[in-house]
This record gives structure tokens, sequence and C-alpha cells, in this order.
């Protein structure tokens, strides 16, 4: 439970910060298509190896895929429907058996109609998914940000020394 608030802390103060909002949208984006794909699989690790090699905000990317992995529970029979229907193309079925008959391509588990729905709806909306961050991130920064700063309690909270050492520790640290 600790490392899980200790996550979520670490995304607000990454909301906080003046990391751009790219960076963190495409992290949402790639932990969206992590959450939908297996853990632990090809795919997912092909999605890491994306995060590492691409200036991407990796902790955006595991906490939401963490959040986003619920959603892919709730909606399981949808991308298994999905798949299946996918799975069942006439025309592709020539395309399956090739793929199938290649070394490393089976152990993405394709041919299964959950994984083949959950990847095919993870690829199709992350697109979405990266818009909506990126307007979510403006309009928290805009907005939310913004107003918390004018409060009475945030002036207090910064008059602190606590604050202030803490201000200096962060700097020092990093």
């Amino acid at each position: 439970m600790t490392l899980l608030l200790k996550q979520f802390f670490g995304f607000l103060k990454l909301l906080n910060s003046e990391t751009g909002s790219n960076q963190i949208a495409s992290g949402i984006a790639l932990g969206f298509i992590l959450g939908f794909s297996p853990i632990l699989s090809l795919q997912g690790l092909i999605v890491i190896l994306v995060m590492l090699f691409f200036r991407v905000q990796i902790g955006a990317a595991f906490i939401s895929a963490f959040f986003f992995a619920f959603i892919a529970y709730l909606l399981d029979p949808v991308c298994n429907s999905l798949g299946q229907s996918v799975l069942e193309l006439e025309g592709l079925k020539p395309l399956y058996t090739e793929l199938y008959n290649m070394p490393i391509i089976p152990l993405t588990k394709f041919y299964n109609s959950l994984v083949m729905g959950s990847g095919l709806l993870g690829i199709l909306l992350s697109p979405l998914i990266f818009f909506i961050a990126k307007v979510g991130v403006h309009k928290y920064r805009q907005v939310i940000l913004a107003r918390f700063k004018d409060t009475k309690f945030w002036k207090l909270v910064k008059a602190t020394s606590l604050y202030q050492w803490y201000v200096k520790y962060d700097s020092i640290a990093g």
C-alpha cells in the first residue's frame, strides 16, 4: 500500500513540476498500452523498451498502467469479443499461420482472443489517451494548481521553516 501511495504522490509531484506535458501524456498513453497488455509478455517488454529509448515520463507510465489494468479487467468481455472477431477473419488466417510459425512472434500470444483484443484496443485508443492526458495536464496546471497556490493554506505552508527546509533539501538532493 505504501508503494502505491508513494507512486501516487510522485505522480502529483510530477504534475506540479515543470516537466513537459508531452512527456507526461506520452507516459500515460504508454501506460495505457501496458495496462491493457499481459504483464509478462513480449508486448510489455517492447513498451518498456520504447519508454527507455524515448523521452517519456516512466513514473506516469507505471502509475497509469496500474490504474488502466483495472479498466482492462472490466473491459475483458469487450476485448475478448473484439479479439475473437479479428482472429476469425478469413482473409487474415494465412497471415496468422505464418506469424505462428515464426520464431519469436508466438511469444506475444496473439492467437489468444483476449490478448489480441486488448492489444488492439490499447494500440488504437492510445493516441486518444495521449491527447486527453495532454489536455488534462494543461487544465490541471492552469486551473487546479493555480487556484491551490492562491489559497491562504498554501501561503501559510510556504511561510513555515519546514517548507523552506524541504525546498532546500529538494534542490540539493534532486
